[in-house]
């Protein structure tokens, strides 16, 4: 298996930075063992105008049949012959096999990470990838499919059956050509595609396809996956079609959907809304209202330890450091990228040792359990239960009110009744693109008391912001509180302690 990776440079910016960034020098050709065979680097050319890297992947057949998935099996799981074992293409066309080998060889390229040119590692570069042998199942079209919507210019070339005989038609390989302007995409976005996309065109993986290989899946995908428009067609094929992966894969990936495209921030929305109802005063925004209603309700409960679910940006978070009274606050988020802004508003890396020792920031979905948010005093929902499907609802009340269990559960959403008082808000329309749903004031405590009743707690409702006497709060708030009297904050915790000793 053969793949170049090429780019341009300047005397200012050399080409031959690609050899910092993929951690390979220019000068050396260099051998890496794998399970399966020798994976080679070598530069056929490198100028401070042009530099290219080349990875060949020396597959040995053997190990192929004696370490790979259904060993002695064909594709429809029947035996294949004795010869066949040995004699195909894997060792020729790139596949997941090559996938692999780019995240072993060059993984720290792969996270972005360039200590000796942190800056290039981070800036977008001129590139182009050739793969002389790719398997398409599918054709032409889906190669274009797939790399199109990510930046990418596609050169799909059909390779005969037989140049000799060229009435025997097209076989399914393609010679493949991918060229990126500068500007588009740094060098460890392009590698993310090709480790994600060579096996899905291939549609065929060189070993078993377990749970973790969603995991694999989501990390590779960040920033492009949940926003593709052959995303299933990529989960089915990377996920060798297991229905229970890639249904979890697309749940997740829809969850990360929704908060990246959430990053235009309900509290920008809020803040614009409330520029059109200006006043000779400049009114408090509707997001500073929300939160400062929130801390008077962690303040009233007696809370020391804190979950933020769906902290987005980590703006409460913020607030919330800023308290001593709160030792443990952590923040939950299903996007990765709303995290690391977080990390930023937060400066975290600059924090001082003790201040830092009181704040995690985790990413994890609130549609499953998770034994990590058990035991906290009390968890916040702020202005996330309107970005799931209703359907998904049941899965986030059992793992926030059935599972993690904390004594104080604090709900806010808009009120849909409201937003007839806002003049540039067309009829009918939600407040956020995002929005599944909006309730009414009797809609939301319906569910507050179903939820209340079902798990054990109490619960009552606040407005937040101005109400109207005819359509209500902008937001309203339940303040749920866990029946167990006894409770008393901090104690899930000791009596933990207490059982274990």
């Amino acid at each position: 298996m053969f793949l170049t990776i090429s780019t341009t440079g300047t005397p200012e910016r050399p080409a031959t930075d690609l050899g910092f960034l993929l951690h390979k020098h220019p000068e050396k050709a260099q051998a890496f063992s794998t399970s399966y065979g020798t994976a080679h680097v070598v530069y056929p050319e490198a100028s401070d105008e042009r530099c290219t890297a080349a990875l060949l992947l020396e597959v040995d057949p053997v190990a192929l049949v004696r370490r790979g998935k259904g060993k002695g099996k064909g594709r429809g799981g029947a035996p294949d012959a004795a010869l066949a074992q040995y004699v195909n293409d894997r060792p020729y066309a790139a596949s997941s096999l090559l996938a692999v080998a780019l995240s072993a060889v060059f993984s720290s390229a792969m996270r972005g990470v360039c200590a000796a040119r942190p800056e290039r590692a981070a800036q977008p570069l001129p590139l182009r990838i050739e793969v002389p042998a790719l398997p398409a199942r599918g054709g032409g079209e889906l190669v274009r499919g797939l790399f199109e919507p990510l930046g990418w210019t596609v050169e799909a070339t059909p390779v005969p059956l037989d140049e000799r005989f060229p009435e025997w038609g097209e076989s399914r390989y393609v010679r493949l050509v991918l060229d990126v302007p500068e500007g588009r995409l740094t060098l460890g976005e392009a590698l993310r595609h090709l480790y994600v996309l060579l096996p899905v065109l291939d549609d065929a993986k060189h070993y078993w396809v377990s749970p973790d290989e969603v995991d694999k899946l989501l990390r590779a995908g960040e920033g492009w996956l949940a926003a593709h428009p052959e995303q299933k067609v990529i989960t089915d094929r990377y996920l060798a079609r297991r229905w229970s992966l890639t249904r979890e894969a697309r749940e997740r990936l829809e969850l990360v959907r929704l908060a990246e495209a959430d990053d235009t921030d309900v509290e920008e929305i809020d803040n614009a809304v409330d520029e059109e109802t200006d006043t000779d005063e400049q009114p408090v925004p509707l997001a500073v209202r929300r939160r400062t209603a929130i801390l008077a309700e962690l303040a009233a409960s007696g809370a020391s330890r804190v979950l933020d679910l769906g902290c987005g940006q980590g703006q409460l978070v913020q607030e919330l450091l800023k308290d001593v009274r709160y030792t443990e606050i952590v923040g939950v988020d299903v996007s990765v990228r709303a995290l690391t802004v977080a990390a930023r508003r937060l400066k975290l890396d600059r924090m001082g040792e003790r201040r830092a020792e009181r704040v995690t920031l985790t990413q994890g979905s609130l549609a499953y359990t998770d034994k990590r948010l058990k035991g906290y005093d009390a968890a916040v929902l702020s202005e996330v239960v309107e970005h799931l499907d209703i359907e998904r609802l049941p899965a986030l009340e059992y793992a926030v009110f059935g599972s993690a269990r904390p004594r104080t559960v604090l709900v806010t959403t808009p009120n849909v009744e409201y937003n007839v008082r806002w003049e540039t808000l067309p009829a009918g329309h939600a407040r956020h693109g995002d929005h599944r749903f909006e309730w009414t004031r009797e809609e939301f405590r319906a569910w507050a008391h179903r939820v209340a009743e079902r798990h054990g707690y109490d619960v009552r409702f606040e407005p937040v912001g101005d109400e109207d006497p005819e359509v209500g709060p902008p937001t309203q708030l339940a303040a749920f509180t866990r029946q167990d009297k006894n409770a008393t904050p901090g104690n899930d915790k000791k009596k933990k302690e207490v059982r274990a000793a």
